[in-house]
């Protein structure tokens, strides 16, 4: 029989079907071929055995949260409290960008900022708006849900940001666990400790533990310079050009002349080992 994995506790994991939950283990191999099934998994499973025979193909499949075959990503963004990343922003919309995931930012805590921060930091997100990613608020439910609709998505961000939080807003029976966030450290404590995935509006939504650091070690420079969209609107000499010292290279032109926002550039080379003052 075939299912998904909605939910991992220790050596159990809870496979849907039509509807219904069944605890599965997996088979002894798995361990020994380092085989390790993670929330999203199409599975082949024994309904009577209670056993994960076969973990099928997947589109997609993320190390740090551990899950797969997700169609979008909300990535969760505190205005304050912690304090707004641009680096971490453009980090988790690259990772998205290589594995076929939509991101959407959504952003919270607009309450805590000033009317002068939240106009400054509301232009920096309209540029994201111009090369093609939604944005929206928390506060506006309506909108969130209907992008919601039928899609397996996951929420991401640092601790504290928000997630559980809007989850809870947008289906209150689930009464997640929220943090506060540490005045003296600037992030909150892991709340989520558990990976689930929750059935809503047809899909499922899947709350992760938060986190703030990434590494793209696993990918190639290449792979991350073609994950920056806006670069492909400006196509250069060279299809090869990495946009570092090339002469002639475009995309470092639209730069200076402010088409291409600059901290994402500088965020470019960071991510891929440059160092963005000899560029």
């Amino acid at each position: 029989m075939q299912g998904q994995i909605i939910k991992i506790i220790s050596d159990l994991h809870f496979v849907e079907v039509d509807g219904e939950i069944y605890p599965c283990k997996c088979r002894g191999i798995f361990r020994k071929e380092h085989i390790t099934p993670v929330v999203g998994d199409y599975v082949l499973f024994s309904k009577e055995k209670k056993v994960i025979e076969k973990i099928l193909p997947r589109k997609n499949s993320f190390q740090r949260p551990k899950v797969s075959n997700i169609d979008e990503a909300f990535i969760v963004t505190s205005l304050k409290e912690p304090d707004f990343s641009l680096n971490l922003l453009d980090k988790l919309i690259v990772l998205m960008e290589i594995n076929n995931v939509e991101p959407i930012i959504c952003i919270t805590k607009e309450d805590l900022v000033s009317k002068e921060e939240l106009n400054t930091l509301r232009e920096k997100l309209s540029y994201y708006e111009k090369i093609g990613y939604k944005v929206v608020s928390n506060k506006d439910l309506a909108t969130i849900k209907k992008w919601l609709n039928k899609k397996w998505v996951v929420f991401v961000g640092q601790t504290g940001a928000g997630k559980s939080t809007l989850l809870n807003k947008l289906h209150p029976d689930w009464n997640l666990e929220t943090g506060e966030v540490s005045l003296a450290l600037g992030r909150g404590r892991h709340t989520t400790r558990v990976v689930e995935a929750f059935p809503f509006e047809g899909g499922k939504l899947i709350d992760t533990p938060g986190f703030s650091s990434l590494e793209f070690s696993n990918y190639s420079k290449e792979m991350i310079r073609d994950a920056f969209r806006e670069f492909r609107d400006y196509p250069c000499p060279f299809k090869d050009c990495m946009h570092i010292r090339e002469e002639e290279c475009q995309v470092k032109k639209e730069v200076l002349a402010n088409n291409i926002m600059e901290s994402r550039y500088k965020n470019y080379l960071n991510f891929i080992g440059e160092d963005s003052s000899e560029s």
